[in-house]
Protein backbone atom coordinates (compact mmCIF):
# COMPACT_ATOMS: atom_id res chain seq x y z
CA UNK A 1 0.00 0.00 0.00
CA UNK A 2 1.56 3.45 -0.61
CA UNK A 3 0.22 7.14 -0.08
CA UNK A 4 -0.59 10.02 -2.62
CA UNK A 5 0.22 13.56 -1.80
CA UNK A 6 -2.39 16.12 -2.85
CA UNK A 7 -2.56 19.71 -2.64
CA UNK A 8 -5.38 20.81 0.73
CA UNK A 9 -7.78 22.95 -0.23
CA UNK A 10 -9.00 25.58 1.22
CA UNK A 11 -12.54 23.78 1.63
CA UNK A 12 -13.88 20.82 1.88
CA UNK A 13 -10.77 18.91 3.43
CA UNK A 14 -9.20 19.66 6.93
CA UNK A 15 -4.94 19.70 6.81
CA UNK A 16 -3.44 17.18 9.52
CA UNK A 17 -0.45 16.96 11.15
CA UNK A 18 2.34 14.20 10.13
CA UNK A 19 2.09 13.12 13.83
CA UNK A 20 -1.25 11.66 12.66
CA UNK A 21 -0.14 8.87 10.52
CA UNK A 22 -3.31 6.74 11.50
CA UNK A 23 -5.57 9.24 9.80
CA UNK A 24 -4.03 9.53 6.81
CA UNK A 25 -5.62 8.31 3.26
CA UNK A 26 -4.06 5.42 2.15
CA UNK A 27 -4.22 5.32 -1.72
CA UNK A 28 -2.78 1.76 -3.67
CA UNK A 29 -0.40 2.08 -5.87
CA UNK A 30 -1.89 2.40 -9.27
CA UNK A 31 -5.28 3.20 -7.91
CA UNK A 32 -5.30 7.17 -7.62
CA UNK A 33 -8.49 7.45 -10.16
CA UNK A 34 -9.93 10.37 -12.27
CA UNK A 35 -11.62 11.74 -8.60
CA UNK A 36 -7.89 11.73 -6.90
CA UNK A 37 -6.73 13.59 -9.97
CA UNK A 38 -9.66 15.89 -9.93
CA UNK A 39 -9.40 16.62 -6.46
CA UNK A 40 -5.71 17.69 -6.94
CA UNK A 41 -6.21 19.70 -9.94
CA UNK A 42 -8.80 21.82 -7.79
CA UNK A 43 -6.25 21.77 -4.86
CA UNK A 44 -3.78 23.26 -7.46
CA UNK A 45 -6.19 25.72 -8.63
CA UNK A 46 -7.00 27.22 -5.06
CA UNK A 47 -5.16 30.46 -3.70
CA UNK A 48 -2.82 29.95 -1.54
CA UNK A 49 -3.05 26.02 -1.23
CA UNK A 50 0.07 23.95 0.21
CA UNK A 51 0.81 20.57 -0.02
CA UNK A 52 0.00 18.55 3.14
CA UNK A 53 -1.78 15.11 4.19
CA UNK A 54 -5.33 15.42 3.43
CA UNK A 55 -8.82 13.91 4.44
CA UNK A 56 -11.77 13.06 2.47
CA UNK A 57 -14.17 15.90 2.18
CA UNK A 58 -17.12 15.76 4.41
CA UNK A 59 -20.50 17.49 3.96
CA UNK A 60 -20.38 20.76 6.76
CA UNK A 61 -23.33 20.33 8.43
CA UNK A 62 -25.72 23.48 8.51
CA UNK A 63 -25.35 26.22 11.32
CA UNK A 64 -28.46 27.64 11.48
CA UNK A 65 -30.55 27.35 14.01
CA UNK A 66 -33.54 25.01 14.82
CA UNK A 67 -36.73 26.79 15.20
CA UNK A 68 -38.11 27.59 18.56
CA UNK A 69 -40.50 24.64 19.85
CA UNK A 70 -44.22 25.97 19.51
CA UNK A 71 -45.59 26.73 22.68
CA UNK A 72 -48.73 24.45 23.14
CA UNK A 73 -52.52 26.74 24.50
CA UNK A 74 -53.56 26.19 27.94
CA UNK A 75 -57.26 24.74 28.12
CA UNK A 76 -59.73 27.23 28.22
CA UNK A 77 -60.62 26.47 31.29
CA UNK A 78 -56.98 26.60 33.07
CA UNK A 79 -56.32 29.65 31.25
CA UNK A 80 -59.45 31.46 32.57
CA UNK A 81 -58.53 30.22 36.31
CA UNK A 82 -55.01 31.41 35.71
CA UNK A 83 -56.34 35.07 34.80
CA UNK A 84 -58.23 34.87 37.48
CA UNK A 85 -55.25 34.09 40.29
CA UNK A 86 -52.83 36.86 38.96
CA UNK A 87 -52.70 40.16 40.21
CA UNK A 88 -54.29 43.01 38.34
CA UNK A 89 -51.63 44.94 36.51
CA UNK A 90 -50.75 48.04 37.29
CA UNK A 91 -52.32 51.88 35.90
CA UNK A 92 -49.05 51.90 33.47
CA UNK A 93 -49.41 48.44 31.99
CA UNK A 94 -52.20 49.93 30.00
CA UNK A 95 -50.05 52.33 28.21
CA UNK A 96 -48.52 50.49 25.71
CA UNK A 97 -44.68 51.75 25.40
CA UNK A 98 -43.49 53.16 22.01
CA UNK A 99 -40.89 51.14 19.51
CA UNK A 100 -38.42 54.08 20.72
CA UNK A 101 -39.41 53.07 24.48
CA UNK A 102 -38.98 49.39 23.49
CA UNK A 103 -35.60 50.27 21.67
CA UNK A 104 -34.05 52.48 24.53
CA UNK A 105 -34.72 49.99 27.48
CA UNK A 106 -33.46 47.40 25.59
CA UNK A 107 -29.90 48.92 24.72
CA UNK A 108 -29.74 50.76 28.21
CA UNK A 109 -30.11 47.05 29.76
CA UNK A 110 -27.71 46.40 27.00
CA UNK A 111 -24.71 49.01 27.93
CA UNK A 112 -25.93 47.90 31.74
CA UNK A 113 -24.72 44.30 31.08
CA UNK A 114 -21.39 45.33 29.21
CA UNK A 115 -20.32 47.23 32.46
CA UNK A 116 -21.38 44.54 34.39
CA UNK A 117 -19.46 42.10 32.80
CA UNK A 118 -16.42 44.64 32.27
CA UNK A 119 -14.24 43.24 34.88
CA UNK A 120 -15.44 39.63 34.74
CA UNK A 121 -12.69 36.51 33.12
CA UNK A 122 -14.12 35.29 30.40
CA UNK A 123 -11.27 33.20 28.95
CA UNK A 124 -9.82 29.62 29.53
CA UNK A 125 -6.69 28.61 30.50
CA UNK A 126 -4.05 31.43 30.16
CA UNK A 127 -6.56 34.19 29.31
CA UNK A 128 -3.75 37.03 28.90
CA UNK A 129 -2.20 34.88 26.27
CA UNK A 130 -5.64 34.29 24.73
CA UNK A 131 -6.61 38.16 24.76
CA UNK A 132 -2.82 39.23 23.73
CA UNK A 133 -2.70 36.83 20.53
CA UNK A 134 -6.22 36.43 19.66
CA UNK A 135 -7.89 39.90 19.89
CA UNK A 136 -7.77 40.54 16.23
CA UNK A 137 -10.33 37.94 16.00
CA UNK A 138 -12.60 40.07 18.70
CA UNK A 139 -14.60 41.28 15.98
CA UNK A 140 -14.14 38.64 13.29
CA UNK A 141 -16.15 35.86 14.76
CA UNK A 142 -18.91 33.94 12.97
CA UNK A 143 -20.52 31.64 15.67
CA UNK A 144 -22.41 32.87 18.97
CA UNK A 145 -23.78 31.43 21.45
CA UNK A 146 -27.36 32.66 21.91
CA UNK A 147 -30.05 31.32 24.81
CA UNK A 148 -32.28 29.70 22.76
CA UNK A 149 -29.64 28.65 20.22
CA UNK A 150 -26.15 26.72 20.62
CA UNK A 151 -23.63 27.15 17.86
CA UNK A 152 -19.97 26.02 17.92
CA UNK A 153 -17.66 28.71 19.13
CA UNK A 154 -15.03 29.66 17.30
CA UNK A 155 -11.86 31.88 16.83
CA UNK A 156 -12.52 33.64 20.37
CA UNK A 157 -14.76 32.36 22.89
CA UNK A 158 -14.08 34.93 25.35
CA UNK A 159 -16.01 37.35 23.99
CA UNK A 160 -18.86 35.05 23.02
CA UNK A 161 -19.73 34.09 26.29
CA UNK A 162 -19.57 37.20 27.27
CA UNK A 163 -21.94 38.40 25.00
CA UNK A 164 -23.98 35.20 25.89
CA UNK A 165 -24.38 36.29 29.76
CA UNK A 166 -24.96 40.70 28.60
CA UNK A 167 -27.85 38.84 26.32
CA UNK A 168 -29.70 36.70 29.08
CA UNK A 169 -30.00 39.25 31.70
CA UNK A 170 -31.46 41.91 29.33
CA UNK A 171 -35.44 40.53 29.37
CA UNK A 172 -37.46 39.49 32.61
CA UNK A 173 -39.17 36.10 32.59
CA UNK A 174 -42.29 38.04 32.22
CA UNK A 175 -41.40 40.56 29.33
CA UNK A 176 -42.44 38.98 26.46
CA UNK A 177 -42.15 42.39 24.51
CA UNK A 178 -38.36 42.68 25.46
CA UNK A 179 -38.24 38.44 24.29
CA UNK A 180 -39.79 39.43 21.24
CA UNK A 181 -37.42 42.26 20.21
CA UNK A 182 -34.24 40.83 21.47
CA UNK A 183 -34.90 37.29 19.21
CA UNK A 184 -36.17 39.79 16.39
CA UNK A 185 -32.87 41.91 16.24
CA UNK A 186 -30.39 39.12 17.26
CA UNK A 187 -28.39 39.36 14.29
CA UNK A 188 -27.89 42.95 14.67
CA UNK A 189 -26.76 42.67 17.93
CA UNK A 190 -24.77 40.26 17.45
CA UNK A 191 -23.29 41.85 14.12
CA UNK A 192 -22.56 45.23 16.27
CA UNK A 193 -21.13 43.44 19.21
CA UNK A 194 -18.65 41.50 16.74
CA UNK A 195 -17.72 43.84 14.25
CA UNK A 196 -19.19 47.47 14.41
CA UNK A 197 -19.05 48.67 17.48
CA UNK A 198 -15.17 49.93 17.47
CA UNK A 199 -16.95 51.90 14.53
CA UNK A 200 -19.96 52.55 16.09
CA UNK A 201 -19.54 53.06 19.77
CA UNK A 202 -23.38 54.39 20.43
CA UNK A 203 -25.35 51.55 20.67
CA UNK A 204 -28.45 53.93 20.72
CA UNK A 205 -27.56 55.81 17.54
CA UNK A 206 -26.47 52.77 15.27
CA UNK A 207 -29.22 50.08 16.33
CA UNK A 208 -32.49 52.79 17.57
CA UNK A 209 -31.50 55.36 15.33
CA UNK A 210 -29.69 54.42 12.14
CA UNK A 211 -30.92 50.75 11.88
CA UNK A 212 -34.48 50.42 13.48
CA UNK A 213 -35.26 53.78 12.76
CA UNK A 214 -37.87 54.07 15.27
CA UNK A 215 -35.98 56.68 17.73
CA UNK A 216 -34.27 60.08 16.73
CA UNK A 217 -31.10 61.41 17.93
CA UNK A 218 -31.58 64.03 21.41
CA UNK A 219 -32.69 67.51 20.16
CA UNK A 220 -34.50 66.02 17.09
CA UNK A 221 -37.90 64.74 16.50
CA UNK A 222 -40.81 63.66 14.15
CA UNK A 223 -40.79 61.24 11.30
CA UNK A 224 -37.78 62.63 9.50
CA UNK A 225 -36.35 63.27 12.83
CA UNK A 226 -36.18 66.84 11.83
CA UNK A 227 -34.68 69.77 14.58
CA UNK A 228 -36.56 71.21 17.68
CA UNK A 229 -37.63 74.99 17.75
CA UNK A 230 -34.04 76.14 18.86
CA UNK A 231 -31.83 74.03 17.28
CA UNK A 232 -30.55 70.61 17.86
CA UNK A 233 -27.67 71.06 20.15
CA UNK A 234 -29.95 73.50 22.47
CA UNK A 235 -33.44 72.17 21.87
CA UNK A 236 -36.03 75.33 23.76
CA UNK A 237 -32.96 77.20 24.75
CA UNK A 238 -32.19 74.89 27.34
CA UNK A 239 -35.31 76.52 29.22
CA UNK A 240 -37.97 73.71 28.19
CA UNK A 241 -39.29 70.48 26.96
CA UNK A 242 -39.54 69.56 22.74
CA UNK A 243 -42.47 67.07 22.24
CA UNK A 244 -41.26 64.25 20.66
CA UNK A 245 -37.67 65.12 21.26
CA UNK A 246 -35.59 61.63 21.04
CA UNK A 247 -38.26 60.04 18.81
CA UNK A 248 -40.33 59.75 15.90
CA UNK A 249 -43.45 61.64 17.15
CA UNK A 250 -44.43 65.09 18.67
CA UNK A 251 -44.58 68.29 16.76
CA UNK A 252 -41.50 69.93 18.26
CA UNK A 253 -43.17 72.71 19.64
CA UNK A 254 -41.02 73.37 23.65
CA UNK A 255 -43.13 73.18 26.82
CA UNK A 256 -41.40 75.90 28.73
CA UNK A 257 -39.47 75.57 32.84
CA UNK A 258 -41.18 77.51 34.99
CA UNK A 259 -40.01 81.25 34.61
CA UNK A 260 -39.69 81.25 30.61
CA UNK A 261 -42.24 81.31 27.82
CA UNK A 262 -42.51 82.09 23.93
CA UNK A 263 -41.77 79.78 20.98
CA UNK A 264 -38.30 78.85 21.88
CA UNK A 265 -38.35 79.53 25.45
CA UNK A 266 -36.12 82.45 25.44
CA UNK A 267 -38.06 84.96 27.07
CA UNK A 268 -39.42 85.69 30.47
CA UNK A 269 -42.96 85.63 32.13
CA UNK A 270 -44.18 88.24 34.69
CA UNK A 271 -42.57 87.73 37.83
CA UNK A 272 -39.05 87.05 36.57
CA UNK A 273 -36.56 89.24 35.21
CA UNK A 274 -33.80 88.25 32.16
CA UNK A 275 -30.37 88.32 34.51
CA UNK A 276 -28.48 86.59 31.54
CA UNK A 277 -28.90 86.63 27.70
CA UNK A 278 -26.84 86.44 24.46
CA UNK A 279 -26.80 84.20 21.73
CA UNK A 280 -26.74 80.98 22.85
CA UNK A 281 -28.33 81.03 26.67
CA UNK A 282 -31.43 83.31 28.15
CA UNK A 283 -31.69 82.70 31.85
CA UNK A 284 -34.94 84.27 33.69
CA UNK A 285 -34.59 84.80 38.13
CA UNK A 286 -37.81 85.17 40.11
CA UNK A 287 -38.45 88.60 40.60
CA UNK A 288 -38.93 90.07 44.99
CA UNK A 289 -42.16 88.57 45.81
CA UNK A 290 -43.26 91.98 46.28
CA UNK A 291 -43.29 92.95 42.44
CA UNK A 292 -45.32 91.89 39.64
CA UNK A 293 -42.81 92.88 37.35
CA UNK A 294 -39.20 94.05 37.97
CA UNK A 295 -35.92 94.44 36.07
CA UNK A 296 -33.87 93.52 39.01
CA UNK A 297 -33.94 91.18 42.24
CA UNK A 298 -34.68 93.70 45.18
CA UNK A 299 -38.36 95.54 45.89
CA UNK A 300 -37.22 98.47 44.43
CA UNK A 301 -36.82 97.54 41.14
CA UNK A 302 -40.18 96.90 40.55
CA UNK A 303 -41.80 98.01 37.62
CA UNK A 304 -45.07 96.60 39.33
CA UNK A 305 -46.06 96.20 42.50
CA UNK A 306 -47.78 92.62 43.32
CA UNK A 307 -51.50 92.40 44.95
CA UNK A 308 -50.96 93.08 48.87
CA UNK A 309 -48.05 95.57 48.18
CA UNK A 310 -47.81 99.11 47.43
CA UNK A 311 -45.48 101.40 46.09
CA UNK A 312 -43.96 103.62 48.77
CA UNK A 313 -40.29 106.06 48.78
CA UNK A 314 -39.19 104.04 45.73
CA UNK A 315 -40.01 100.86 46.93
CA UNK A 316 -42.87 98.21 46.79
CA UNK A 317 -44.06 97.44 50.77
CA UNK A 318 -46.49 95.55 52.51
CA UNK A 319 -50.12 96.65 52.59
CA UNK A 320 -51.24 96.06 56.52
CA UNK A 321 -54.99 94.86 55.87
CA UNK A 322 -55.27 94.38 59.42
CA UNK A 323 -54.80 97.74 60.17
CA UNK A 324 -57.90 98.99 58.16
CA UNK A 325 -60.84 100.75 59.15
CA UNK A 326 -63.11 97.92 58.58
CA UNK A 327 -61.47 94.97 59.88
CA UNK A 328 -61.23 92.26 56.88
CA UNK A 329 -62.04 89.24 60.25
CA UNK A 330 -65.22 88.79 61.79
CA UNK A 331 -66.66 89.03 65.46
CA UNK A 332 -64.79 85.79 67.02
CA UNK A 333 -61.72 86.13 64.84
CA UNK A 334 -58.62 88.42 65.02
CA UNK A 335 -56.38 89.18 62.35
CA UNK A 336 -52.86 88.52 61.83
CA UNK A 337 -51.21 90.33 58.63
CA UNK A 338 -48.42 88.50 56.79
CA UNK A 339 -46.46 89.18 53.64
CA UNK A 340 -49.11 90.45 50.77
CA UNK A 341 -51.96 89.29 52.73
CA UNK A 342 -53.61 88.25 56.12
CA UNK A 343 -54.81 85.63 58.06
CA UNK A 344 -58.05 85.41 60.37
CA UNK A 345 -57.33 83.01 63.40
CA UNK A 346 -60.06 82.23 65.92
CA UNK A 347 -60.86 84.68 69.30
CA UNK A 348 -60.14 82.00 72.89
CA UNK A 349 -63.33 80.36 73.78
CA UNK A 350 -63.30 82.74 77.27
CA UNK A 351 -63.35 86.03 75.15
CA UNK A 352 -66.56 87.64 73.36
CA UNK A 353 -64.58 89.30 70.70
CA UNK A 354 -60.96 89.61 70.84
CA UNK A 355 -57.60 91.60 69.47
CA UNK A 356 -55.50 88.88 69.44
CA UNK A 357 -54.59 85.05 70.59
CA UNK A 358 -55.15 83.91 74.05
CA UNK A 359 -57.87 84.93 77.15
CA UNK A 360 -55.49 87.90 77.39
CA UNK A 361 -56.45 89.57 74.63
CA UNK A 362 -60.58 89.56 74.85
CA UNK A 363 -62.65 92.77 74.63
CA UNK A 364 -65.29 91.32 76.85
CA UNK A 365 -65.64 87.85 78.65
CA UNK A 366 -68.28 85.43 77.74
CA UNK A 367 -70.53 84.21 80.81
CA UNK A 368 -69.21 81.74 83.13
CA UNK A 369 -65.52 84.12 83.30
CA UNK A 370 -64.16 87.23 84.72
CA UNK A 371 -61.12 89.94 84.14
CA UNK A 372 -58.50 88.50 86.72
CA UNK A 373 -55.10 90.47 85.85
CA UNK A 374 -56.49 91.47 82.64
CA UNK A 375 -57.23 87.52 81.43
CA UNK A 376 -60.41 86.12 81.42
CA UNK A 377 -60.89 83.69 84.17
CA UNK A 378 -63.46 81.15 84.90
CA UNK A 379 -65.91 81.92 87.77
CA UNK A 380 -66.03 78.89 90.17
CA UNK A 381 -69.72 78.72 91.07
CA UNK A 382 -69.51 76.22 93.59
CA UNK A 383 -67.23 78.57 95.63
CA UNK A 384 -69.57 81.69 95.76
CA UNK A 385 -71.22 82.55 98.92
CA UNK A 386 -74.45 81.42 97.88
CA UNK A 387 -75.16 77.79 97.22
CA UNK A 388 -75.19 77.16 93.53
CA UNK A 389 -76.55 73.59 94.15
CA UNK A 390 -80.10 73.65 96.46
CA UNK A 391 -81.36 70.51 96.82
CA UNK A 392 -80.63 68.54 100.10
CA UNK A 393 -77.06 66.57 100.41
CA UNK A 394 -76.60 67.54 96.66
CA UNK A 395 -72.76 68.39 95.37
CA UNK A 396 -71.55 71.15 93.10
CA UNK A 397 -68.57 70.66 91.00
CA UNK A 398 -67.21 73.42 89.22
CA UNK A 399 -66.70 73.42 85.58
CA UNK A 400 -65.40 75.64 82.68
CA UNK A 401 -67.27 78.81 82.87
CA UNK A 402 -70.02 76.73 84.50
CA UNK A 403 -71.13 74.18 86.66
CA UNK A 404 -73.20 71.04 87.84
CA UNK A 405 -75.09 69.74 90.74
CA UNK A 406 -74.99 66.00 91.32
CA UNK A 407 -76.44 63.36 94.09
CA UNK A 408 -73.51 61.70 95.71
CA UNK A 409 -72.60 57.84 95.41
CA UNK A 410 -75.29 55.78 97.95
CA UNK A 411 -77.94 58.74 96.91
CA UNK A 412 -81.17 58.52 94.80
CA UNK A 413 -81.64 61.37 92.61
CA UNK A 414 -85.43 63.10 93.20
CA UNK A 415 -86.89 65.88 92.13
CA UNK A 416 -86.20 67.97 95.44
CA UNK A 417 -83.58 66.15 97.16
CA UNK A 418 -80.94 63.19 97.22
CA UNK A 419 -82.44 60.70 99.19
CA UNK A 420 -80.12 57.58 100.37
CA UNK A 421 -80.89 54.47 99.08
CA UNK A 422 -81.53 50.95 100.98
CA UNK A 423 -79.02 48.08 101.10
CA UNK A 424 -80.34 44.88 99.91
CA UNK A 425 -80.23 43.63 103.76
CA UNK A 426 -82.56 46.01 104.88
CA UNK A 427 -79.78 48.61 106.39
CA UNK A 428 -78.97 51.82 104.87
CA UNK A 429 -76.19 51.71 102.28
CA UNK A 430 -73.44 54.25 103.78
CA UNK A 431 -72.73 56.82 101.37
CA UNK A 432 -69.81 59.87 101.41
CA UNK A 433 -72.17 62.70 100.44
CA UNK A 434 -68.50 64.69 99.84
CA UNK A 435 -67.18 61.85 97.85
CA UNK A 436 -66.79 63.31 94.06
CA UNK A 437 -68.53 61.28 91.37
CA UNK A 438 -66.66 59.81 88.39
CA UNK A 439 -65.81 61.67 85.09
CA UNK A 440 -68.67 59.41 83.25
CA UNK A 441 -71.34 60.79 85.92
CA UNK A 442 -70.35 64.24 85.15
Amino acid sequence: MGTAWVPAANSGARAVGGRDAARRRQVAPGTAGTAERGAAAEAERSAGSRWTWALPARPRPARRCPPRPAMRSPAPAALGLLLLLLPPPPAEAGKKATPCRRCRELVDKFNQGMVDTAKKNFGGGNTAWEEKSLSKYEFRADRVVFPWCTRQRERHPATEVRLLEITEGLCGSSDFECHSLLEEHEERLEAWWLRLKKDFPDLFEWFCVKTLKVCCSPGTYGPDCVACQGGSQRPCSGNGRCSGDGSRQGDGSCQCHLGYQGATCSDCVDGYFSSLRNATHSVCTACDESCKTCTGPSNRDCGQCAVGWAQEDGACVDVDECAADTPPCGDQQYCENVNGSFVCEECDSACVGCTGKGPGLCKECVPGYTKESGQCADVDECAGPEKACTRQNENCYNTPGSFVCVCPEGFEDTEDACVQTQAPGGEVAEGDPTRQPSREDL
